[in-house]
């Protein structure tokens, strides 16, 4: 009885620490705002920024796991390519690493924990402040708060579980097996992670048995690095129902470590004596923070000269990781359906990241949108039947698509909007919904025009030169615009250029009216029949209002973003 009660003493324990973390990542994610997004895009620049955008976001979110997943996201819709995932992966790892070093400290004799009650009675009043960036500053540093209270409660319950023979009999026999030993404690750092769904969970454990001298340092580190292992298990998850980019990433992931710890298990004893000669001094001047058990603090190093040697040894080899991951992760036959991307690939629980992929998903909505507009183009430039035919049904695909994508992203928003949001997370989802509405609508207009330009054919009614001429002059007006909407999607935090899409929407109105006139002329002058004319004005017409839906995506940005 007491050996259960003291299981769920420790289960609670890391329960805390887990709900501590969370409360700590959404406060940072909603108090960084649009400077967290700035960071992920960075992402995309190169190897190098990916490795430091990795470990700079996992190092504020203190969740390795929700960048994978946001990784895996990004390169399921084709918004990072695979290099820079695999680098983005190499900084998560050694951002991860900070945790370690946070619980070594609150491990030490110079307890932070006394600290957690003063530190939330100062971060108490920020939660009733006005400003915005204040209160979630404060959610923030509560949550840091009650991480460490876990951390306190789990050192606590941990003794109680030394105490009983019992409970921790059966680990006696594995831990005295030399490396036999080893393999199997990164086996229980896997199977611990998976448990827990957290890495940071597991280290603080590990820590925690320890400092406790329930398991020596060496099988310490075994666990460490089977806890590498077991962080990649939730990217690998999400990319369930991901596309073949998707399940790419999660696999480099898993590759990158494992080949990690492969060849760092024979050599782990040779590199804890080498740490703990060349660190002497260092833990004799942390001593006044962590007490004179040593060990704590050296698997903390040993846990980011790992992880930073690994990504130096395999960034040269992040071709090789790939061939690999594309050889574990079978080519579809055919081509694959198109599904949305970035919300099906799993949303990362917190709105400011949910809010990204939302975003993410509307740019690819957008550029749907904007092929339905070449497709049109050909459909006016072609005769053949059976070319317009495959054509018209291109164009209503796209429609079906674009009513897909509205249901589903507005469902998505919907349901972030019941979260606990900022006031400028509120503002940016009204504003994608806008956006989103809008791009809808500009399928079905496209479609009416298809539609219409089909019963004229039908009807053996043609356009003259001159009104195909026109026509097409109108769709390379929409086309500018759409490069537009286009490129101030694609700037994300930036300002967006709303006075550039509204003079091309002037153009578009502009030539609409040039042609409105003209064609009541050429009606009267007989140059074509009323009927064509009927067909032509209403062509133009619709295809002006497309304009107006393209700027009005642009204008929805500005609160989007």
């Amino acid at each position: 009885m007491n050996f259960l009660l003291d299981i769920l003493s420790i289960t609670g324990a890391l329960g805390l620490f887990i709900f501590g973390m969370k409360v700590m990542s959404d406060g940072v994610q909603k108090a960084a705002g649009s400077s967290m997004r700035r960071v992920l895009e960075a992402m995309t620049k190169s190897q190098g920024r990916a490795i430091a955008s990795g470990f700079l976001t996992t190092a504020v979110l203190q969740s390795s796991s929700a960048t994978t997943v946001m990784v895996v996201s990004f390169v399921n819709g084709g918004l990072l390519r695979l290099r820079e995932a695999v680098g983005v992966i190499m900084g998560a790892n050694i951002g991860t690493t900070v945790t370690a070093w946070v619980v070594a400290l609150a491990l030490g004799s110079l307890s932070i924990g006394q600290f957690t009650l003063p530190i939330i009675a100062l971060a108490l009043p920020f939660l009733f402040l006005k400003k915005e960036r204040l209160r979630n500053s404060g959610e923030a540093i509560i949550g840091f708060a009650i991480l460490f209270v876990g951390l306190q409660f789990l050192q606590e319950a941990v003794p109680n579980l030394k105490n009983q023979p019992d409970g921790i009999g059966f680990l006696v026999p594995y831990m005295d097996m030399g490396f036999l030993s080893n393999i199997i404690f990164v086996l229980v750092g896997t199977m611990v992670t998976l448990i827990v769904q957290s890495s940071s969970a597991a280290i603080a454990l590990t820590l925690t048995l320890l400092s406790t001298g329930i398991i020596p340092l060496e099988l310490a580190a075994a666990m460490v690095l089977g806890e590498n292992i077991g962080t990649t298990i939730t990217a690998n998850i999400a990319a369930v129902i991901a596309n073949r980019s998707g399940k790419l990433a999660a696999r480099a992931h898993s590759i990158f470590n494992v080949i990690g710890v492969i060849w760092m298990l024979p050599l782990m004893p040779l590199f804890l004596k080498g740490l703990q000669s060349t660190f002497v001094d260092m833990f004799d001047a942390m001593e006044v923070f962590t007490g004179r058990n040593h060990d704590k603090v050296l698997i903390a190093l040993f846990h980011t000269t790992f992880n930073l040697l690994n990504t130096l040894v395999l960034v040269g080899f992040t071709p090789l990781i790939i061939r690999l991951s594309e050889r574990m992760v079978r080519k579809p036959q055919g081509k694959e359906n198109f599904k949305l991307e970035f919300i099906g690939a799993g949303v990362v629980g917190t709105p400011e990241l949910a809010i990204l992929e939302a975003q993410r998903e509307v740019e690819r909505f957008a550029r749907v949108t904007a092929n339905i507009n070449g497709s049109l183009q050909r459909l006016l430039a072609t005769t053949d039947q059976s070319k317009r035919n495959a054509i018209i049904d291109e164009i209503r695909l796209g429609e079906e698509v674009t009513d897909k994508f509205e249901v589903e992203v507005s469902n998505y928003l919907t349901e972030l909007s019941r979260e606990e949001l900022s006031d400028s997370a509120s503002i940016r989802i009204r504003g994608l919904m806008g956006a989103s509405a809008d791009l809808e609508r500009i399928g079905d207009l496209y479609f009416r025009v298809a539609m219409n330009l089909e019963s004229k054919q039908m009807k053996k009614v043609y356009f003259v030169p001159k009104q195909r001429q026109n026509l097409k002059n109108m769709t390379d007006l929409l086309e500018q615009a759409f490069d537009i909407m286009l490129s101030n999607l694609e700037e994300g935090t930036t300002a967006v250029n709303t006075q550039l899409a509204q003079e091309k929407e002037d153009e578009v109105n502009a030539l609409r009216d040039q042609l409105r006139r003209k064609h009541l002329k050429d009606v009267a002058k007989g140059r074509y029949s009323i009927e064509s004319g009927v067909f032509y004005m209403d062509t133009f017409t619709t295809l002006e209002e497309i304009a107006d839906h393209i700027v009005s995506v642009t204008e929805g940005l500005t609160n989007a973003y």
